[in-house]
C-alpha cells in the first residue's frame, strides 16, 4: 500500500508540477520554496506539511477537502 504522503506528492507532481513551466515557476506561483517542489518530486515523496499543502490548494483555488477527494479517486 502506498503511503498517504507519497500519494499526495505523486498527485501534485503528476497533475500540477509537470504541467508548469518549471519547478521555479510552480514554487513562485504557489507561494512555496523551490526546494519544497524538488522534495515533492522525489520518487518516494516526502512528509508534506499541511501548511504547504494549504498554500498549494489556495493557489489552485480549491479547498483541502476537495484536494483529498481528488487523490482518493
Amino acid at each position: 500500500m502506498v503511503s498517504i504522503n507519497k500519494r499526495i506528492c505523486n498527485f501534485i507532481a503528476k497533475e500540477w508540477i509537470t504541467c508548469s513551466k518549471s519547478n521555479r515557476s510552480f514554487a513562485i506561483n504557489h507561494n512555496i520554496d523551490e526546494k519544497t517542489v524538488r522534495k515533492i518530486l522525489k520518487e518516494d515523496g516526502y512528509r508534506i506539511p499541511v501548511k504547504t499543502l494549504q498554500k498549494i490548494c489556495e493557489a489552485k483555488e480549491i479547498k483541502l477537502s476537495t484536494f483529498f477527494q481528488l487523490i482518493d479517486e
